[in-house]
């Protein structure tokens, strides 16, 4: 299939698949280590209120998308750090309005012919080169975030309380978290759209949490997976004419369940305590 990428559409797809990877293992393990996935998936389907918002006032949907996914994963930081005992309430009360308002203001758009399914299944064999730009800014707006504060994300990770007690600002560094997620959502979102985020950001850390034994060992080998799962399913879908996003995440799905049941058959345990003593000898105060 090599002779397909001579067409710039496919370029831009690969380019495309390969970031979204890779911020999705980045991002991904801190989702599935910190246990967020609600949260996350919560930022991810409100953001569907920005894709309204944008085609309403004639902006821009990626930066509909953005603006919305923020401003909600300000409002989730917020609720469950002052009140955790009612955050999956709130997460999913803003995860229904952020979907609900999306769809009215799409209604309410004069003229509108937008394909829904794109925005909620993915349309990566479409995303131009100015996406790319955006994607590719994003993601190392992202990448430098995590390394700075890399020592002190460990520490949030595997400790909170512990990470409190020797200085570090924990609730920053838990909005930042947010944002982040928040970030990745948008560039997500052209792969395998709204629906399947969750799903991309969390098979492949979740693979890997069994097998690696450092932080930084299961951001690398959840960032080869997502890759592995992208380029299969970019090749499934080109071969049988299906839809990419959903032939992603299939691919991806397909791994965690050939996981599952090696790890079921095989019945290696989970080994958290050596990244925890990770986390406890890289800790040190920060400058948040």
């Amino acid at each position: 299939m090599f002779e397909v990428f001579q067409f710039e559409f496919m370029r831009n797809a690969l380019a495309a698949g390969i970031l979204a990877s890779v911020v999705c293992g980045l991002i991904g393990t801190f989702v599935v280590v910190n246990r967020i996935v609600f949260i996350s998936g919560g930022i991810a389907h409100s953001a569907y209120g920005g894709i309204g918002l944008a085609f309403f006032l004639g902006l821009s949907p990626l930066l509909g998308i953005l603006g919305f996914s923020l401003a909600v994963a300000l409002v989730m930081a917020g609720v469950n750090l002052r009140a955790r005992e009612r955050a999956d309430t709130v997460i999913g009360v803003l995860w229904a309005v952020g979907m609900g308002l999306g769809v009215i203001l799409i209604d309410l758009t004069p003229g509108y012919n937008v394909d829904l399914m794109s925005y909620l299944f993915g349309s990566i064999l479409v995303v131009p080169r100015s996406d790319l730009y955006l994607m590719v800014a994003l993601t190392g707006v992202i990448f430098l975030a995590v390394g700075y504060f890399y020592r002190d994300f460990v520490a949030l990770s595997y400790d909170e309380e512990f990470a409190r007690l020797r200085g570090v600002p924990v609730a920053r560094l838990y909005v930042l978290l947010m944002v982040l997620i928040a970030l990745s959502v948008v560039l997500i979102i052209r792969v395998v759209g709204l629906i399947l985020v969750i799903a991309l950001l969390t098979i492949a850390p979740y693979i890997t949490e069994r097998y690696a034994r450092s932080l930084g060992r299961m951001i690398v080998l959840s960032i080869g997976l997502n890759v592995i799962f992208t380029m299969a399913g970019l090749a499934l879908a080109y071969r049988f004419n299906l839809t990419s996003g959903a032939a992603i995440i299939l691919v991806a799905a397909a791994g965690f369940f050939l996981s599952f049941g090696l790890e079921r058959l095989r019945g290696r345990p989970v080994r958290l305590e050596a990244r925890a003593r990770d986390a406890e000898g890289s800790l040190h105060v920060p400058s948040v």
